[in-house]
C-alpha cells in the first residue's frame, strides 16, 4: 500500500509510466549523499508523478538485495543491507605518539640493556613513572629481562624482537653510534652527561657480557 502523501495538483501532461518513475527515484537516491524526503523528491520529478507510490515499488524491488532503500525518519536513502554491514568494516592502525619521557627511556634501554629502573633514572636524571614503562611494555617494544644479582634483585628491561622489527634492525648492535647520530644531525657535537653512548666494540662487549653473566640470573 502506498505511503500517504499530500494530494498533487492536476497536470496537463501525462505522467511517465510507474517503471520510469521508479528509475527516476532510484537515480535521485543514488546521487544524493544525504537522506531525502518525498517532498524533495516530488519537486524533482516531472508533473504528475507519484513519488509515494513509486517509493513503495522501489523499496519492494530492493528487498533481499545487497543494498536497500531505508527509511530514516521522514526521509529515504540507499543503505547497505543490515546483515552485510560486517563487510564494510575496516581495521585501521592507531598511531600513538610516544611522550618524550617514553622516547628517552626506550633509547636508554636500547643502548644500556639490560637496564634497571634505577639505572634508567640515573641516566635521565629524573624519575621514571610506571606509566612510561607500562606504555613501552604494552607496545611490546621492551620486556622484562633477568633480575640483577644486587641488593633487592631488581628486574631489568631489554628491547624486544618487535622493537628490532619496527626499526629494521637485525640486532641491538645495529643501533647507530655517536658518529652516525651526529652526522644525521640528531645529536650535538658535545653530548650531555648520560647521553646515548658510543656502541661497544666487539672485544669490549665480550668482556662486558662476561661480567654481566655474573650479575644476572634467569
Amino acid at each position: 500500500m502506498a505511503e500517504p502523501f499530500e494530494e498533487k495538483e492536476e497536470s496537463l501532461f501525462d505522467a511517465p509510466l510507474m517503471a520510469e518513475q521508479e528509475r527516476m527515484l532510484e537515480a535521485i537516491l543514488f546521487a544524493t549523499s544525504e537522506p531525502i524526503t518525498l517532498r524533495e523528491i516530488e519537486a524533482r520529478l516531472p508533473h504528475g508523478c507519484d513519488a509515494a507510490e513509486a517509493m513503495v515499488h522501489l523499496r519492494k524491488r530492493y528487498e533481499g538485495r545487497g543494498v536497500q532503500v531505508a527509511k530514516i525518519g521522514d526521509a529515504y536513502a540507499i543503505r547497505t543491507a543490515a546483515d552485510l554491514g560486517y563487510l564494510m568494516q575496516k581495521e585501521t592502525v592507531e598511531i600513538r605518539k610516544l611522550s618524550r619521557a617514553a622516547i628517552e627511556t626506550l633509547a636508554i634501554i636500547a643502548y644500556h640493556q639490560p637496564a634497571t629502573r634505577a639505572e634508567i633514572e640515573e641516566i635521565r636524571g629524573v624519575s621514571v613513572s610506571r606509566g612510561t614503562l607500562d606504555q613501552l611494555l604494552e607496545l611490546e617494544w621492551i620486556r622484562f629481562g633477568r633480575r640483577k644479582m644486587t641488593p633487592g634483585r631488581p628486574v631489568t628491561f631489554v628491547v624486544t624482537q618487535e622493537f628490532l622489527s619496527h626499526f629494521g634492525l637485525e640486532s641491538p648492535r645495529d643501533l647507530p653510534g655517536l658518529k652516525e647520530l651526529r652526522s644525521a644531525g640528531l645529536l650535538e657535537n658535545r653530548p650531555a652527561f648520560g647521553a646515548i653512548p658510543m656502541m661497544i666494540g666487539d672485544e669490549d662487549e665480550d668482556e662486558a657480557t662476561e661480567g654481566q653473566s655474573e650479575l644476572f640470573e634467569d
